[in-house]
C-alpha cells in the first residue's frame, strides 16, 4: 500500500520533470538559430529647438555680439540689408530690395520706354552725324575758298 502510493505521488513528478525537458530543447533550439540583431534608431538634437524664425540687428555690431548655434541671417528692422552669420564667426552683408511682380502692362510699358529711349539715341546721333557732316562741308568749302583765286576783270571802254 505504502509502494503504490510511492508510484501514484510520482506521476505530477514526472510530468513536471517532462515540461521541464521541454522546456530546455526549446531553449536550446533558439540558441542555436542565429541571432538576428535588432534595429536601433538614435535621434539627435544638437541645436536648440526654441529658435526664432527671423533675428533682427541694428548694426553689425549687434551681430557680431550674438552667440549662434548654427548659421544665422539677422534683418535690419527696415528689411534692406541681411546678415549672414556663420558658425565660425564669418558675417556676410547683403543688401535687400523688393522684387515687384510685374503683369502685361507693365511689361509693355517698360517694352516702349526702352524703344522711346533708342529713338531718343538714334536721334541723338543723327544731330551729332549732320552736324560733323555740317561742319566736315563748311571746312570744305573754305579750303576752296582758299585754293581758288579770283580773277577780275577790267572794265575799261575802247574808244
Amino acid at each position: 500500500m505504502f509502494n503504490n502510493q510511492y508510484l501514484y505521488n510520482q506521476q505530477p513528478n514526472i510530468d513536471r520533470i517532462n515540461a521541464q525537458i521541454n522546456e530546455l530543447e526549446n531553449m536550446k533550439k533558439q540558441i542555436q538559430q542565429p541571432l538576428q540583431p535588432t534595429n536601433l534608431t538614435q535621434n539627435f538634437q544638437i541645436s536648440p529647438t526654441n529658435r526664432e524664425v527671423i533675428k533682427y540687428a541694428n548694426s553689425m555690431d549687434d551681430v557680431q555680439k550674438e552667440y549662434i548655434v548654427g548659421d544665422t541671417p539677422y534683418f535690419s528692422k527696415d528689411l534692406s540689408v541681411v546678415w549672414i552669420k556663420s558658425t565660425n564667426g564669418n558675417i556676410k552683408t547683403y543688401e535687400l530690395t523688393e522684387i515687384v511682380p510685374k503683369d502685361e502692362k507693365d511689361i509693355k510699358i517698360e517694352y516702349l520706354q526702352a524703344q522711346i529711349e533708342e529713338l531718343k539715341k538714334g536721334i541723338l546721333n543723327n544731330e551729332s552725324n549732320a552736324n560733323t557732316i555740317e561742319s566736315i562741308t563748311d571746312t570744305d568749302k573754305s579750303k576752296k575758298s582758299t585754293s581758288v583765286s579770283t580773277v577780275s576783270k577790267s572794265n575799261k571802254k575802247s574808244e
